[in-house]
């Protein structure tokens, strides 16, 4: 089934004046991320049906994505849910649901984001190569929402079977403009929040954001409300010295806020080996579902830790994210 593609152009905005101009840019924004989520919506319904699980249907179950990690760097991918413990605000939560990337569980849902502002110029032709690489490499995911930002944000969702139409897309793709990194997140996490099942979204950007929007309180603030597992790769190497270091810590925070990890090549020849090493993370990562024994609706902000029981825990690390809003009262 063929799905269609939604693009907008925020900088059609840039002439506007002050509150006007947020506004409507906001909309636009927003109006994409929409659109995106709409695109699918008959396909969805009609799969969820033949794949019923317990990851969806439930609207209090809280999803986290776990990755665990050994001495030497290894995925660890031979746990069970029995290998676990899940507490909330420091108390035990019973998990219901569970799922390692190794077996059938929920649906994969892939985000990519390729950022193509003018920095981006010298690098596309190598870049390209290595997203559509590692787009084929992840043929189990259900659809792939794939978004490229410069001064404009465009985005559209694509099944497995319009697969030919996306590497179309990708490389026809031209570097040019400022950078909307945060809008371009946000247009992602918002298109997201209709998907159920793992939600992974995998970021590459070489520069800071200098077009957005929204601002960086707002984008962490989603990232905290959205069950979405991010993965960024920062190409700094042609940045300013005396940049790259706020740059490392803005990007580790945005993946670490989500469960993820920060990548940072020292140049596009290590993109390929990035993405296998990304690859790797999303086919070993664990799904843990519980839901809360906090029944408060209160949107008040819940800590979640994940710790493993078994005898070599001490060995072992583990990712996930730190915690989610609860529901709000309407």
């Amino acid at each position: 089934m063929s799905i269609p593609t939604v693009e907008s152009n925020t900088a059609a905005f840039a002439s506007d004046p002050g509150r006007r101009r947020s506004m409507r840019a906001v909309s636009s924004v927003l109006a994409i991320a929409l659109a995106i989520a709409a695109g699918v919506a008959g396909a969805s319904a009609q799969r969820e049906k033949q794949d019923a699980s317990l990851f969806r249907g439930r609207t209090d179950l809280v999803s986290v994505g776990v990755t665990v990690v050994g001495k030497k760097q290894q995925f660890v991918t031979d746990l069970g849910a029995s290998d676990f413990v899940v507490y909330e605000d420091d108390r035990p939560q019973q998990i219901c649901a569970f799922a390692s990337g190794t077996e059938a569980g929920p649906p994969l849902h892939l985000g990519v984001l390729l950022d193509v502002s003018g920095s981006q110029g010298l690098d596309l032709k190598f870049t390209q190569t290595a997203v559509i690489k590692f787009l084929q490499s992840l043929n189990d995911a259900v659809d792939v929402t794939f978004i490229d930002f410069a001064s404009d944000v465009r985005g559209g969702r694509y099944s497995q079977q319009d697969f030919s139409r996306l590497v179309k897309r990708v490389r026809g793709l031209t570097a040019g403009g400022e950078t909307a990194l945060y809008d371009a997140i946000g247009v992602y996490l918002e298109a997201a929040r209709e998907q159920d099942g793992r939600k992974v979204m995998v970021l590459y950007t070489d520069g800071a954001d200098t077009r957005s929007t929204m601002s960086l309180g707002t984008l962490m603030t989603q990232l905290k409300t959205s069950d979405v597992t991010v993965y960024a790769i920062g190409a700094l190497d042609q940045q300013p010295l005396f940049t790259q270091s706020t740059l490392r810590a803005l990007l580790a925070s945005i993946a670490e806020t989500a469960g993820g990890k920060a990548f940072f090549p020292s140049g596009v020849k290590d993109l390929t080996r990035i993405y296998d090493e990304i690859r790797g993370e999303v086919r070993g990562q664990y799904t843990i579902g519980y839901v809360s024994t906090n029944d408060q609706t209160d949107g008040a902000w819940r800590k979640v830790e994940v710790k493993i029981t078994r005898a070599d825990a001490g060995s072992l690390r583990v990712r996930a994210r730190k915690g989610y809003y609860a529901p709000s009262k309407p």
